[in-house]
């Protein structure tokens, strides 16, 4: 896992942007400077206050500074002197901060928020003579020319739920709204702790996905939680994260699913245990060329996980290239469908093909099943269990039909934007 930088985590991310307004575009540099209009004796007046005996209050940043980091260091600080109050306000709305017991230094205890412009008010006691003297200092904060939210995703596109239970094959999405350029940038600010611990890795499929998956399957009953620390990072070219998001769910039982064309059978496990064997028909194997593209109707060989159910799902051939009134065309109400596949592969109710369940693939891709067993799959699947099919022809599963599980280990920490490979907590 990639460890947080204490000095940019200093304070709570939770409270995210403070105050008024919203960002604007703009592009500016991530770094804290002072206002050029600012003189040197001014801010040497506005950063200590009146010239009073031994009395001195200093502002971290600077009075004056622009663009300064919203999770940068803001502090006052006082030598010789006592702080009797500090209040630092954004439009009229004033910011919570802490005080140290011996009133020598404050912060704010929330990070600050996107192009916002800060004072803080100071009033203190000088300790040789017991007079209180006022400091004021001013600060903007940097306006990013936009920002990304991230959210988590299942790879079948569905929205991961927090305190959920998933699968032993659970691969877990983060999807950013907007394109990112600096995946490396990104990918720092992701990280997942386990318990009991298991190795992973974060791996990029395009520009606003990174998938994250074991190196093995999790083991039941494991606790699984994933931030994306993002606030006030730049991800590449003034891009920047809108704000932090968290979540934490549970590995339930072990189911895998091994379905082999050898013998026509689905065979269902649970924790090592055989506990179900179901007669299915398959994908009829071949292709057609319809208007020049090149179908497929095999079951593609491979290791899926479940993605989602439907009870029913409406099947229409012509959302892949099928017209319905071609030879092989349908539209179909089919109930009971486990799906597994990005592209439409489930394991579903068909009781025209139950005399070929078991002996013979007559299926355009899809597992066909008889009523009771595709009910009793249905009930009995969470997303991210396993299905192994196996000895099918065709081509193989690829990654970006729910293939993760099909790339081996090197080749998915070669997908990583960190050299070490991107490994999480173990």
């Amino acid at each position: 896992m990639v460890g947080e930088s204490p000095s940019r985590r200093q304070v709570s991310r939770r409270t995210l942007l403070l105050g008024t307004g919203t960002a604007a575009v703009g592009v500016l540099a991530a770094c804290t400077s002072s206002d050029p209009a600012t003189t040197s004796d001014q801010r040497s007046t506005e950063s200590k206050g009146p010239k009073r005996p031994g009395g001195t209050v200093e502002f971290v940043p600077a009075p004056g500074s622009r663009d300064v980091d919203p999770l940068g260091q803001v502090s006052v600080t006082t030598r010789n002197a006592t702080l009797i109050n500090v209040v630092m306000t954004n439009d009229g709305r004033v910011i919570d901060g802490i005080m140290t017991p011996d009133r020598l230094s404050w912060k704010p205890s929330s990070p600050l928020g996107y192009d916002r412009a800060y004072t803080i008010s100071v009033t203190s006691r000088v300790d040789a003579t017991g007079q209180s003297e006022t400091s004021v200092s001013t600060l903007n904060t940097l306006r990013p020319s936009n920002l990304t939210k991230p959210y988590f995703n299942t790879t079948g596109g569905g929205a991961l739920n927090d305190g959920a239970t998933y699968g032993v094959g659970l691969v877990a999405v983060v999807r950013f709204d907007e394109p990112i350029t600096d995946r490396a940038a990104a990918q720092r600010c992701l990280s997942v702790t386990t318990e009991p611990a298991t190795p992973g890795a974060w791996s990029w499929i395009d520009d606003q996905r990174v998938h994250y998956r074991p190196e093995k399957y999790y083991k039941p009953g494991t606790k699984v939680s994933i931030k994306a620390d993002v606030y006030g990072v730049d991800l590449g070219d003034g891009l920047y994260g809108q704000e932090d998001t968290s979540l934490s769910f549970v590995i339930g039982a072990e189911h895998i699913s091994i379905a082999d064309d050898n013998n026509k059978q689905v065979s269902v496990f649970e924790n090592g245990k055989l506990v179900r064997m179901m007669p299915t028909s398959m994908g009829m194997g071949g292709t057609e060329v319809v208007n020049g593209q090149t179908l497929s109707f095999w079951t593609q060989r491979g290791v899926y996980t479940v993605l989602d159910k439907s009870n029913p799902v409406i099947m229409d051939s012509s959302t892949y290239g099928l017209p319905i009134n071609s030879r092989l065309g349908y539209r179909e109400t089919i109930y009971y469908a486990t799906r597994i596949s990005t592209d439409g592969i489930y394991l579903h109710q068909y009781e025209q093909s139950i005399p070929s369940q078991g002996n013979t693939n007559v299926s355009h891709g899809c597992l066909n099943l008889n009523p009771e067993n595709a009910r009793w799959f249905f009930e009995f699947s969470i997303t991210g269990d396993i299905v192994e099919v196996k000895n099918t022809g065709g081509e193989p599963l690829q990654q970006s039909q729910n293939g993760d599980w099909s790339v081996p280990w090197e080749n998915w920490l070669a997908g990583s934007a960190l050299a070490e490979g991107g490994r999480a907590a173990e």
